[in-house]
């Protein structure tokens, strides 16, 4: 293994222990429209009561419910299709139904000028 090669590998290993370990719920979607979910870290579970492995392939809008505003849920949009990162805070839903707030920043992942995917990072706010 070269220097690069190793120190790319070194990089990747420490942001999936920062990941997996973070306080933060991380959801990680594909880049495509659908935005299907593609990693969701331990705090996710926490947070939301839905595991892992029982999102994949299923859209952050498995969140969403009655008391979610469209408004949010339109600016989010507006922020994806223009490529630019988002910041907000809405009423979503743990799997058992429990509403409650959440502030959540999401970033594209780029390689080079190209979105791969997006990272939303995700706190619970006060209860409702």
């Amino acid at each position: 293994m070269n220097g690069v090669t190793r120190d790319k590998a070194i990089a990747l290993s420490m942001l999936k222990v920062l990941a997996e370990n973070s306080f933060d719920s991380i959801l990680v979607t594909d880049a495509s429209k659908a935005g299907k979910i593609i990693y969701a870290n331990k705090a996710f579970t926490k947070l939301t009561g839905h595991s892992s492995s029982g999102v994949m392939g299923k859209t952050p809008r498995i969140l969403q419910g009655p008391g979610t505003d469209p408004k949010v849920i339109a600016r989010l949009g507006a922020a994806l299709k223009a490529n630019k990162k988002f910041e907000g805070k809405a009423i979503n839903y743990k799997k058992d139904g429990t509403p409650f707030i959440m502030f959540w920043r999401v970033l594209p992942v780029k390689v080079g000028r190209d979105t791969r995917a997006w990272m939303a990072i995700q706190r619970e706010g006060a209860s409702i």
